[in-house]
């Protein structure tokens, strides 16, 4: 590898990593922000987070692939050109072809191992961060009894205390416990001067030590609803013992998540479509019958058999209807009437399975189709950036930046689009390849642009254009 080598993946390397990392940092964010509700309040342990983090960060890796790789090549190229050291490569004899093709090495090889990546880490990563999510989501918040509020944490129980021990944030005054386990509302009621909240060692279990109080309990499970019976009786030291099992970290089997399209390979997404629309087709089948054998019936509601035989003959319908007395012609008319609305009922209901049906489907293809344009997106956008950066000439984190940001939505702008019109079969699945289509042209121009040295963003190039092709030439004053 020759020092000029060295020095155009060295360029490079820097802001791809610190793009990436970029890239990741705000995709987490954005993340943190959805589910914060479900994260905040839980009383979850630091790895538990970590570990969720890690794994949505995974997740995240084929979407900052391509935004990076774009950065890093309008940076690395504008770099040189605004430093003049492109024009001195040029003068050396080395030419723009030249000097991208160890970028091209490089990106060919992050396109190999985006791909890779999406297609063997990114499921494991999906499935891992799916399980704890939904850990997490199903744990119940930590108990956090507040003064002179109603706590109903614990099922089938509502606290309330009027103070707390600052000191030890143990002692309890003023308790007062509503016991809801049976259904019948506020029946059981105990009320505390003062008690202790103590917690098992192994946490399953959650003990009240109440001092000087009274437990009240009505019967209403009697028949007298004028007159219901009440208890009350006076202790000095009472124990309730509550369940804190639910309130544990959630635990799930990885295969509850399994057959989701999400935390497939490619080999597994073709496995499932093929199965999925097998399903599809056995479910069409099923369904003419159906409604053939719906539409069939009329010829039952005669005593004889004339329909039956006219239908398999092809006879004339109407001749034979009007053999039909008042009563069989009625019973016609209903029949036919009930069996077309339980037909158009049916159809219904089979257009909306169908419906979900095939938008399943199609969210396999596109699973199916994305694990190769996100992965070829790095290629493309590389194709934009290269050559965009040696044209414009521009360095540092303006121009770079607002180019990767303009280019970088136009392709999430039209695969946003693409995907939500296949997911309603209003595209082809192909059509997730819109973006690469039309980026790709793009990238091919302007990489002709870079290497024949084309003004194209030159300024004082097109002031002389425009001047040369004035449509009066040049003043008329200044020639008289």
């Amino acid at each position: 590898m020759k020092k000029i080598d060295r020095l155009i993946i060295k360029s490079f390397i820097g802001p791809l990593l610190l793009t990436f990392a970029l890239a990741v940092f705000v995709l987490l964010m954005n993340f943190l922000w959805k589910y914060v509700d479900d994260l905040v309040g839980r009383g979850l342990d630091m790895w538990v987070i970590a570990k969720l983090l890690f794994y949505a960060s995974i997740t995240f890796v084929p979407m900052a692939l391509p935004i990076a790789t774009l950065f890093a090549s309008i940076m690395t190229m504008g770099n040189f050109g605004e430093k003049y050291e492109l024009v001195a490569m040029k003068a050396g004899g080395i030419s723009v072809r030249r000097i991208m093709l160890p970028l091209v090495i490089i990106v060919v090889l992050i396109t190999i191992l985006a791909f890779g990546f999406a297609n063997n880490i990114m499921p494991y990563a999906v499935l891992q961060q799916k399980r704890t999510l939904y850990s997490i989501t199903n744990t119940k918040p930590a108990i956090n009894i507040k003064p002179s509020e109603y706590y109903a944490g614990i099922e089938g129980y509502v606290i309330r205390v009027d103070e707390k021990d600052k000191h030890d944030d143990k002692t309890l005054y003023g308790i007062t416990i509503y016991d809801h386990t049976d259904g019948m509302g506020n029946n059981c009621v105990t009320v505390a001067e003062k008690g202790e909240m103590l917690t098992t060692p192994d946490g399953q279990f959650m003990i009240f030590n109440m001092y000087n109080g009274y437990s009240y309990r009505e019967d209403l499970k009697g028949e007298n609803w004028v007159s219901r019976p009440m208890t009350r009786v006076k202790f000095d030291r009472q124990q309730i013992k509550f369940d804190l099992s639910g309130f544990g970290l959630a635990s799930v089997d990885d295969d509850f998540f399994k057959g989701s399209y999400q935390m497939m390979n490619v080999l597994q997404l073709d496995e499932a479509i093929d199965t999925l629309e097998r399903e599809q087709d056995g479910k069409r089948a099923d369904f003419v019958r159906l409604i053939n054998s719906r539409m069939s019936t009329y010829t039952m509601v005669c005593d004889n058999d004339s329909l039956a035989q006219a239908r398999k003959k092809k006879y004339d319908y109407r001749k034979i209807l009007d053999t039909l007395g008042d009563e069989a012609l009625r019973h016609v008319h209903r029949a036919a009437l009930h069996n077309a609305r339980m037909a158009t009922e049916d159809i219904g209901m089979y257009d909306q399975m169908r419906s979900g049906d095939r938008e399943y489907i199609n969210k396999h293809y596109i699973e199916w189709h994305q694990k190769f344009t996100l992965s070829f997106a790095c290629f493309v956008l590389f194709l934009i950036g290269a050559p965009f950066g040696s044209i414009i000439r521009k360095g540092g984190l303006g121009w770079p930046l607002v180019a990767s940001v303009m280019f970088f939505l136009i392709y999430y702008v039209i695969t946003t689009i693409a995907r939500k019109a296949i997911i309603e079969s209003a595209l082809p699945t192909i059509g997730m390849w819109i973006s690469t289509a039309v980026l790709l042209p793009l990238g091919i121009l302007l990489t002709l642009k870079a290497t024949t040295d084309s003004p194209l963003f030159d300024a004082s190039s097109w002031r002389k254009f425009f001047e040369k092709h004035r449509p009066f030439g040049k003043d008329t004053q200044n020639d008289k």
